[in-house]
């Protein structure tokens, strides 16, 4: 039987080598390898955590829960109201061509079918619906988000109102009337019913944008108000309906001190520099 032979060294032959590079491993904890992209994975599949799968988006921004106006959509609605009061203020061509469209458009349905319409922005209709839903979301224990929804309610008259009396706009039906602008029953309409759905389900959004553009339709075609008075009561509560975007800050600075793991931690903490028991 045959033994390979040993090569025999001696004592000066045996010096330190550097270690020899491995390239298979290397290449495993190489940037890109099986195309994870990740410098400690090879394998390509996402990490384990909750925090590593789940992609959270910007606050306010398109995509987020609940889907609120982000940022451009509010720049674009504050230039449009804007635009749409210096027109109204300077009686200009878009405030006459808003008159002749109106003028088209009223008992152009039954009456009783438009103040149907228009009835859903009554306060005593569209207030009740959000202060229910309100206490829902209390006893669900998100008050921060209640009572910004109920704040974005109570600007609304203090929005509208002023700019009723500064502007003082005739109705169409009411020549001799005046504060016609902007539409104080869609401003109610449209904070209270997103406000609801903001505070329930997300679901109920479509059914938000469904009663506010009755209530908006319903006043345009009864004569209660000119078109532009219902677009830029649209255009006024849009940077209203950034509430969530807030409530979710101001949830998330005081949702530190109401964790039951820090709670814990503290009491843990305090325990342990305090005086010896008994």
């Amino acid at each position: 039987m045959r033994e390979t032979p040993r090569s025999q060294s001696t004592a000066s032959d045996n010096r330190a080598e550097p270690p020899q590079p491995r390239p298979a491993r290397a290449l495993a904890h190489t940037t890109g390898a099986s195309r994870s992209g990740t410098p400690h994975r090879s394998d390509g599949r996402p990490p384990h955590t909750p925090r590593g799968a789940r992609q959270p988006g910007h606050l306010g921004r398109p995509g987020t829960t609940p889907p609120v106006p982000g940022r451009p959509a509010v720049f674009s609605a504050v230039v449009l109201f804007a635009v749409i009061t210096w027109q109204v203020v300077v009686a200009g061509p878009l405030a006459r061509l808003d008159e002749r469209l109106s003028r088209s458009l009223v008992d152009s349905v039954p009456r009783g079918l438009s103040e149907l319409g228009a009835d859903l922005g009554n306060m005593p209709v569209a207030l009740p619906v959000l202060g229910c839903a309100m206490a829902y979301a209390v006893w669900r224990g998100r008050r921060s988000q209640a009572l910004a929804a109920g704040l974005a309610m109570a600007l609304v008259p203090l929005l509208v109102v002023p700019l009723k009396e500064w502007t003082a706009r005739p109705g169409p039906l009411e020549p001799w009337a005046a504060g016609y602008y902007p539409s104080g029953h869609t401003a109610t309409a449209m904070v209270a019913y997103f406000g609801a759905a903001f505070l329930v389900s997300r679901r109920l959004i479509p059914l938000a944008a469904v009663l506010t553009a009755a209530t908006a339709a319903g006043l345009i075609l009864r004569g209660f108000h000119w078109p532009l008075d219902v677009l830029a009561s649209v255009a006024l509560c849009v940077p209203l309906l950034r509430w969530p975007v807030l409530a979710e800050r101001y949830g998330r600075r005081t949702s530190v001190t109401d964790d039951p793991e820090s709670r814990d931690d503290d009491a843990k903490a305090g325990t342990a520099g305090g005086p010896a028991g008994p």
